[in-house]
């Protein structure tokens, strides 16, 4: 019987073909395979309709048994830090989307100091970061830094209040910021414009830094580079959230129903929610790179300035230096007190001696 030849390898694609044209698609398995992490910050003051806004976005629940406190819990209430996960997939495309809620943010009296809770948890996740990527096993890094904050301003008002611009300015060099306009429907046409332009206004004035959508690539279709142009004249986004279905023009949509007329969630021409949907999908990948490049790389560079000490670290050290010098000079109060009292005394004696002479002599 004659031995049949080994199969041969052959070459499915065309002459002078090497075939790495198809490593983005190797990546892309890669990617899909493993799925992807986002994590999103919200801030903002009660009531805005920050937690609806994102139930809106992902068409999820993310706060199924959430209670809301009265106005005497929220007096003397701390800013807490509610970290929802969720793996949402759509066609195939696993993504692990963490929100963070802030509930109590603006509602005390005194809101001196109800960010600094924020910005520990910011430098929190980025440390838990630098330690998981400083250790042996790097595989399986579970990324929580926060890619982006999108930060509610109310409609109420006439552009920002002094607590917007002072936690912007504290967060500005460690997290991208999305100004939105919470609530737009409260607003007509002509206010929304006034007030976007305000808002811009003021962060220029103030040298807030929000993200900025990057430019279009010159090769991108025309759609994409119009998508783009439009985006980044919407914001501050104006949006309007609602989980409820409704009836409008014989068809069911998303939106809230008022006795004049209907506002609808997804409707461009009604509110921005659309956009600000459009640009977090479609600039999600961006959000992380400048997250990594830029926000990290300036807290991991500066913690090795540090020499790899905490930056809470640094401000106990601060603090415990300063109640030192407060109880040294404390002390050195006491003791001039002390001897001023002494040559008072001494004074007193004095003078009571040379009475008693005198009286002598009379």
């Amino acid at each position: 019987m004659a031995k049949q030849p080994p199969a041969q390898f052959t070459n499915p694609e065309t002459p002078g073909y090497v075939g790495f044209a198809n490593l983005p698609n190797q990546v892309h398995r890669k990617s899909v395979k493993k799925g992807f992490e986002f994590t999103l910050m919200v801030v903002g003051e009660s009531g805005l309709g920050k937690s609806t806004l994102i139930n809106s976005l992902f068409l999820t629940d993310l706060y199924p048994e959430r209670i809301i406190p009265g106005a005497a819990e929220k007096i003397e209430r701390t800013v807490q830090i509610e970290a929802s996960t969720v793996e949402i997939e759509e066609r195939g495309v696993k993504l692990r989307l963490t929100v963070v809620d802030t509930p109590g943010y603006g509602d005390a009296i005194n809101c001196r100091d109800c960010f600094k809770t924020i910005i520990s948890y910011i430098d929190e996740q980025f440390e838990r970061y630098l330690h998981d990527e400083s250790g042996l096993n790097r595989r399986h890094i579970v990324d929580n830094r926060v890619h982006c904050c999108f930060y509610f301003i109310s409609p109420f008002g006439h552009g920002l209040k002094p607590l917007d611009v002072e936690f912007m300015k504290a967060i500005h060099n460690k997290v991208n910021i999305v100004p939105v306009i919470a609530k737009a429907d409260t607003l007509t046409l002509k206010e929304r414009e006034r007030l976007k332009k305000r808002i811009l206004d003021e962060i220029e004035q103030h040298s807030i830094k929000i993200y900025h959508l990057p430019d279009a690539e010159s090769d991108e279709d025309e759609d994409f580079k119009e998508q783009t142009r439009l985006l980044k004249v919407s914001i501050p986004f104006c949006v309007v959230g609602s989980n409820q279905l409704i009836e409008a023009k014989g068809k069911k949509v998303r939106g809230r129903f008022y006795p004049w007329g209907v506002v609808e969630v997804e409707n461009p021409e009604h509110n921005d929610f659309l956009k600000l949907r459009t640009m977090l999908i479609t600039h999600m990948q961006d959000l992380q790179e400048v997250t990594q490049d830029l926000h990290y790389e300036n807290f991991r560079s500066e913690r090795l300035k540090r020499g790899g000490r905490k930056i809470e670290d640094e401000e106990v050290n601060k603090d415990q230096i300063l109640q030192e010098k407060e109880a040294e000079l404390r002390r050195m109060q006491e003791m001039i007190a002390r001897m001023q009292a002494q040559m008072q005394m001494q004074m007193q004696g004095g003078e009571g001696d040379s009475s008693a002479v005198h009286g002598h002599h009379v």
